[in-house]
């Protein structure tokens, strides 16, 4: 790939500063053929230019291709986990991963794909397991107050999706095939065509796996008896993940048409299904072949968009849908060829979605944007095999609707090209209830041309309104919750330095502070079941660094580096509930103090060698931060490696890769009673034809 081109199109998108570290990673992206690593990677470039106007003040993460598109069996939970700070709390291979973002909780956290959001109404959350890395070209991070530029509810912060169809002219094909450890198998196929005008890509994703990985159980302990039965020693049994299996298959169909004009059209349209079985716990002694525990999903994600742009103004429109279907099953055998279903639980999400937006440019210094949006859900959600002694049904669950719109207007200035300011005035209308007016306020400078130092600030009121489930869920649901609501303050500098062809080095050291209100929690009630509660006042702050080099010590040789850290304390600052209340003045659960992440890659002409880490400090599992057995996971650290060889052959470019997960095979758990995998193989081999 031409460098000049990724610059043109990184200036295109705004991301302009007075230095730009440009690093090409085409080849291992979807379409590229396989080349050396000395062209893959290029040095550091230097461009005299503005800052883009809509990063004034931001704190952002971005994600380059060659995280993306690192191996084909990664999910965007990998990503996260070894490419940022932000702790990813799994409950365990291919099972839900969600995020806790500057300590907060999943559902402070808002994604989008291609501007439209994917939480689950339902929940408020996003399983991050479900999202193939393949299927991502552009991934973001706006940490904290930067994402009310873009929605509402992110207390946390927000993880931005996107896909296109990046094609080069003509027909284009990659196949790559991966098996890995316990039986596992993925495989991935891109078929795409580029043109003038037209762009058609599309790509399917399949992983399957009896994921049966051995793994030490330490909550349990068998005895060892003498000849006489008396026992003289214990040990933990080594045990297999039982019925952990998974399926799952993805779809992806772009189109996208460019008039050469100024307007742009596009579809984008994702199918998931997939199929689970849950892994039974570590404290479980039953059999596995005695109860099934599965669950499934069918989701079809789909967004129309038209873009016009003019020099200086813009206008898009977005028009989408999501169809989800869920289902949950939980049968026991009671006895033999006799079995009884526990739970049938079925749930079934419409969501209609628009957006419009525009753009008005009409000074080198002034940048005014304008946006509204808006989600209807309809969520069905019960339970079917809950049965009343007179053969009525209980009602379990909730049949309802909610309309949810999102407005925002902005003002970006820079009176100096070294000065930028931006003002963001947002309110949220969720049903009949709206938000006040969300402001938030941004500010950067460059006080250093040397090294191209830039302190950044900002600040910003967010709202988070209840769930679907938080309101209505029968039983335990409370229709009157208050919404969530807080402060959040943002303080950094950043800096990017670099000689060209040699080194560049560049990092950002950021201080945060979140005042939250009416945190939301779960709580047992005295007639049996869980009802949330306005109960919680959090007090969360903290520091997130992050720093890069990437330099070349001799010909056809490059090095990359990235390293990220995060100090996050979450601490409960609402009244006790009860004098037996431990948790006020206590770490919210589930939410790591200290979360690092390192990867070093070393490139030599058509191998690349790639060392990833990361490190997440205890967690406890209680709110009174007890140190019992379980009231605490030990910290952890994980270290994976991978060794790729590409080679060009007269038909095709082929590239093999092992990867080693787990290498020195960490005894960990993420969630209490969720085991995980030991060290495990994965083997690739990409093939991408000639035409």
């Amino acid at each position: 790939m031409n460098f000049m081109w990724v610059l043109f199109r990184e200036l295109f998108a705004g991301n302009r500063a007075h230095v730009l570290t440009a690093l090409c990673t085409a080849a291992i992206g979807a379409m590229a053929p396989v080349a050396s690593i000395a062209q893959r990677v290029l040095p550091v470039a230097t461009v005299i230019g503005k800052r883009s106007m809509k990063d004034i003040g931001v704190q952002k993460t971005t994600f380059d291709s060659l995280a993306l598109r690192e191996n084909i069996a990664l999910s965007m939970a990998d990503i996260l986990t070894f490419n940022s700070a932000i702790f990813v709390k799994s409950y365990g291979r291919a099972t839900l991963s969600t995020v806790a973002f500057r300590g907060t909780s999943p559902s402070h956290t808002q994604v989008t794909w291609n501007g439209m959001r994917i939480n689950n109404p339902m929940l408020g959350m996003t399983d991050f397991s479900t999202i193939p890395s393949y299927f991502i070209d552009q991934a973001s991070l706006l940490h904290g107050t930067s994402s009310v530029n873009e929605t509402g509810g992110g207390l946390g912060g927000l993880v931005k999706l996107a896909t296109n169809a990046d094609i080069p002219d003509g027909l284009n094909a990659q196949y790559v095939q991966g098996i890995g450890s316990f039986k596992t198998f993925d495989e991935f196929l891109r078929i795409a065509y580029g043109g003038a005008k037209w762009k058609v890509s599309t790509r399917a994703v399949y992983s399957s796996s009896p994921n049966d990985y051995k793994y030490v159980n330490h909550d349990k302990k068998v005895n060892v008896y003498d000849d006489d039965m008396n026992i003289i020693g214990q040990y933990h049994p080594t045990e297999r993940n039982r019925s952990g299996s998974f399926k799952d298959l993805h779809l992806l169909q772009e189109i996208c048409y460019n008039t050469l004009k100024g307007d742009r059209f596009s579809m984008n349209v994702w199918y998931l299904n997939s199929n689970r079985e849950l892994p039974m716990l570590t404290t479980d002694y039953g059999n596995e072949r005695a109860f099934e525990n599965r669950q499934r999903e069918q989701t079809l994600r789909s967004v129309l968009s038209w873009d016009h742009l003019r020099q200086s103004w813009k206008v898009g429109v977005k028009t989408g849908y999501i169809h989800t279907w869920m289902g949950y099953d939980y049968k026991r055998e009671v006895a033999e060829g006799n079995w009884a279903s526990m739970t049938r639980s079925r749930s079934t999400i419409n969501t209609a979605y628009g957006q419009a937006e525009g753009e008005f440019h009409p000074h080198s210094r002034w940048l005014f944007t304008a946006n509204v949006s808006a989600h209807q859900h309809f969520v069905k959600s019960q339970d079917k095999n809950i049965i009343l002694q007179d053969g009525g049904k209980a009602i379990v669950g909730y049949d309802k609707g909610r309309m949810e719109i999102s407005g925002s207007l902005s003002a970006k200035w820079q009176p100096t090209d070294a000065v930028g300011l931006s003002v963001v005035m947002r309110e949220d209308l969720y049903g009949s209830k709206a938000t006040p007016v969300i402001p938030a306020l941004f500010v950067d400078g460059l006080v250093s041309r040397k090294g191209n130092v830039t302190l950044k600030a900002s600040v910003s009121k967010n709202y988070r309104y209840p769930t679907l489930n938080d309101l209505y869920f029968l039983p335990g649901g409370n229709p009157d919750l208050k919404k969530e609501h807080g402060w959040t303050y943002d303080a950094g500098v950043t800096f990017a330095a670099g000689k060209p062809d040699v080194v560049s080095v560049g990092g950002s050291a950021t201080w945060f502070d979140s005042h939250i209100e009416d945190w939301i929690i779960w709580l047992p009630t005295t007639k049996g079941f869980f009802s949330p509660r306005n109960i919680k006042t959090v007090h969360a702050y903290g520091v997130e660094l992050k720093a890069n080099v990437a330099f070349s010590p001799w010909q056809d040789v490059v090095v990359d580096v990235n390293g990220s850290y995060s100090w996050t304390p979450s601490i409960n600052k609402g009244d006790k509930m009860s004098p037996a209340d431990r948790s006020v003045g206590k770490q919210l659960p589930y939410v790591p103090r200290h979360s690092s992440s390192f990867t070093g890659r070393i490139g030599w002409r058509s191998w690349s060698f790639l060392y990833k880490w990361c490190w997440y400090s205890q967690r406890y599992t209680m709110s009174s931060n007890d140190y019992t057995i379980t009231g605490y996971l030990p910290a952890y650290y994980m270290s994976n490696i991978a060794l790729e060889k590409g080679l060009r052959l007269k038909v095709a470019d082929l590239s093999l890769k092992l990867a080693v997960n787990n290498l020195f095979d960490e005894d960990y758990l993420s969630v209490l009673s969720r085991p995980m995998p030991g060290i495990n193989f994965e083997f690739f081999i990409g093939i991408t034809p000639k035409f």
